[in-house]
């Protein structure tokens, strides 16, 4: 039986038979005066019944509401937490050393040597995906402009156990080297006649890698079919100066050379930030070693000088073309520096470099730079 027919049987009857038509009858005026009352308490009961319903669906949907913008706020803050996760990484993946890592991934510098006389130094690229290897043969005739030493002898520039001789040729030729394997001489000659690249791990008499990425190497290495290795000498001319032949690289050839073979445009290489870097702290040779750090950074450094004093406290970098984030580049890769906007005219470099008496190598820098 429902709550309203319940109530309808609860609600007082009014009298019937002959007297229930008498105008003045008493049990009829308190029958409809009951009536009344209990119509009253009825309504009221269902006005506070409604009244309570209401309220549960008003706090039903309250509820409803808060839990909607709970979830909403976390879910915000979840995204925004994956979002500053996912620019952290981004930021991390992105400084010098990771763009560096990225570009040179694949490239391998082979020096043939015996001891401390380099014969050649082999530029080469593996591409795993492809199963294929390709290289540049440097000569150690050529004649190369050296950071801190000007255009020499790319020979006489190796030093065994020093990357300098890396970080020279990544600069020549705007492709990032980092890692380098040396070789006997006679392995190295029969690779330029044979193609046979098989065998530079696993004859390799020093590296700056560590023995699995070398092992890893000489995987790589055996997976690359004969046909699939295209090794070319570097495009040089012969210049006689009295008793002195010189190899003068010929730079539209070996510009050709890069673009096919590590898609680095020649257009696009004169974007790079160029540097020139000069002593200013009176201390030998340290031109030459911030040099080495900015070009593993990918900065391009075309010439190293001693500067006007050697009284420098500070290390100064004066951007010349381009806006302060470019010598914000400079200063981070040298770890020091104030950057100072002196715009000029002149196409000769992007930013001046003054090295300071602030300025200390990385600890584990094994360069000995001679010179400025």
């Amino acid at each position: 039986m429902s709550a309203r027919r319940a109530e309808d049987e609860n609600v007082p009857q009014t009298p019937t038979g002959y007297r229930s038509t008498r105008r003045g009858s008493k049990a009829l005026k308190q029958a409809r005066k009951a009536e009344r009352q209990h119509q009253m308490v009825t309504g009221a009961k269902r006005t506070v019944k409604t009244a309570r319903n209401v309220g549960i669906i008003i706090l039903q949907g309250i509820a409803g509401v808060v839990v909607v913008i709970l979830v909403m706020l976390l879910a915000a803050l979840a995204i925004n937490g994956v979002a500053r996760w996912n620019a952290k990484r981004v930021a991390a993946d992105n400084t010098p050393a990771k763009v560096v890592e990225k570009r040179s991934k694949g490239n391998v510098l082979v020096i043939g040597a015996d001891g401390e006389k380099a014969v050649g130094f082999l530029a080469m690229r593996v591409d795993e995906k492809t199963k294929q290897v390709f290289g540049i043969a440097i000569p150690d005739g050529a004649f190369l402009d050296v950071p801190g030493q000007g255009f020499v002898r790319i020979g006489d520039v190796y030093d065994p156990g020093s990357d300098e001789i890396v970080s020279s040729i990544s600069n020549y030729l705007t492709v990032p080297f980092t890692r380098y394997v040396v070789v006997p001489t006679a392995v190295y000659q029969k690779a330029l006649t044979t193609r046979s690249v098989a065998q530079f791990a696993s004859a390799a008499t020093a590296s700056n890698m560590n023995d699995s990425d070398v092992q890893a190497l000489g995987n790589s290495l055996r997976a690359v079919p004969k046909k699939n290795v295209a090794i070319v000498p570097l495009p040089t001319k012969p210049i006689k100066l009295g008793d002195q032949t010189y190899l003068e690289p010929q730079k539209n050839e070996v510009a050709d050379l890069l673009k096919s073979w590590w898609g680095v445009d020649p257009n696009a290489a004169k974007a790079q930030i160029r540097v020139v870097v000069f002593n200013g702290s009176g201390k030998p040779g340290i031109a030459g070693e911030a040099a080495q750090e900015l070009i593993r950074a990918q900065i391009r450094v075309v010439d190293t000088q001693n500067a006007d004093r050697f009284d420098y406290a500070e290390t100064k970098i004066v951007v010349r073309r381009g806006d302060a984030s470019v010598g914000e580049k400079v200063r981070k890769a040298l770890g020091v520096g104030k950057v100072v906007l002196d715009p000029s005219d002149e196409n000769v470099t992007d930013v001046v470099v003054v090295v300071g008496k602030d300025y200390e190598p990385p600890k584990d820098s094994k360069n000995q730079q001679k010179g400025n």
